[in-house]
């Protein structure tokens, strides 16, 4: 097995920081199970299991949690958020839009008024993928992805969206769309791999998130980003999505880990993955090169494990481990310069138990969005205040 490396940090927006963003994932596009590939209604993704698994995020301490678009499966996303955002103490919520689903002017709006909701704690997760009965070229979904972000920040902090694109001709106020945050808006994390998104990543998003790969790869995306932001002037934050299995021992997590695909129909697991609106996308050919690389228990590298790919699309690979091989690996990714993180593991919300009471006492973390000024600090007595948690 490869031994780890040592990577030169990769410049970004939050560099002076040493902790990172800790977030949760929202299972509301289906999928969560004890076993993967064998469904049980026990896990179903309906408004009162995820909606608990939001909840138990907050109060444990997650700093922010992605909730996720699909048309094929679950719940849709703005509504979901909308009804939890009221009831959250302090999480912010990375909220995924797919470009063009909404008209721009009207998506602007509900992002403002779920902004609100939240009192400046939203975030916004690009989407350019296919929409649901479509297919398009690559070109035309980011250039129509660039249009819509340009809008949406005309509209956030523009007294008139005046846009004349390919896709959009607009003259709107923008009265109506101003969001809780004044200064420039939510943040826009974004995540693709294909030279036309991540030119529009180095332009206009925020926060660049990666799926799991070697950490040799996942620097060389970091460094092409980063090259490509400072020919706009820019510098941006780095994020990874990636699944959680931590233990009280090594032998414990690897052996939950075999556990989950101990009954998965390797056939099932296929169509599990085909039948994501990205499934052909370029991201997931990654994750399914990096599968094809790992050793005969699925490691690809010490602790990344790639069994969980046999059965879901999109992200592939989870870290395995017991809680110091887990923090020093997460420790490695701040090293490289990776600021954001969003976890999730199954099922959701026995793994968010787990890793709210192993890993998380012993991570400093912080709000992306505080760093950059666009909501207040958290009060001196808040539980937020100085990296410390709930």
């Amino acid at each position: 097995m490869p031994t780890r490396k040592t990577f030169k940090p990769v410049p970004c927006t939050s560099s002076h920081q040493k902790g990172a963003e800790i977030s949760w994932f929202a299972p509301i596009c289906d999928g969560d199970d004890a076993f993967l590939g064998v469904r049980d209604p026990a896990y179903k993704s309906n408004w009162n299991n995820t909606a608990a698994i939001g909840l138990a995020a907050d109060r444990l301490g997650f700093r922010n949690m992605l909730c996720p678009s699909s048309y094929q499966v679950g719940q849709d996303t703005l509504a979901y958020a909308a009804a939890l955002a009221p009831q959250l103490e302090q999480m912010s919520l990375l909220t995924a839009i797919r470009c063009g689903e909404v008209h721009p002017p009207m998506l602007a709006r509900s992002l403002a008024t779920l902004d609100h909701l939240l009192k400046g704690r939203l975030t916004v997760n690009i989407i350019s993928s296919d929409l649901p009965g479509l297919k398009e070229s690559s070109e035309k979904r980011y250039a129509r992805s660039k249009e819509v972000i340009e809008i949406l920040k005309q509209a956030w902090t523009q007294n008139r969206i005046q846009y004349k694109g390919d896709f959009y001709d607009l003259d709107l106020d923008t009265q109506p769309v101003r969001p809780y945050q004044k200064n420039g808006g939510p943040l826009l994390y974004f995540g693709g791999y294909s030279p036309a998104g991540i030119a529009l990543c180095a332009e206009h998003c925020d926060v660049y998130l990666m799926w799991p790969e070697t950490q040799e790869k996942l620097n060389g995306l970091m460094q092409k980003m980063a090259k490509e932001a400072a020919a706009f002037g820019r510098t941006i934050d780095f994020g990874l999505r990636v699944h959680l299995i931590v233990r009280e021992t090594e032998k414990e997590a690897q052996d939950y880990a075999q556990k989950l695909i101990s009954q998965l129909d390797l056939d099932k697991g296929t169509q599990i993955r085909e039948r994501a609106q990205d499934a052909k996308s370029l991201g997931v050919a990654r994750q399914t090169e990096m599968r094809a690389q790992a050793d005969s228990d699925y490691y690809v590298e010490p602790n990344l494990w790639t069994g969980i790919g046999l059965a879901r699309s999109g992200c592939g690979a989870a870290l395995v481990g017991n809680p110091e091989q887990i923090l020093e690996k997460i420790q490695s990714y701040i090293d490289m310069g990776i600021r954001a993180f969003i976890f999730s593991g199954y099922p959701h919300r026995a793994e968010l138990e787990y890793v709210a009471k192993l890993l998380l006492p012993k991570l400093k973390t912080i709000s992306l969005p505080k760093e950059y000024g666009r909501i207040p600090s958290s009060p001196p007595d808040s539980p937020l205040a100085n990296g410390k948690r709930l």
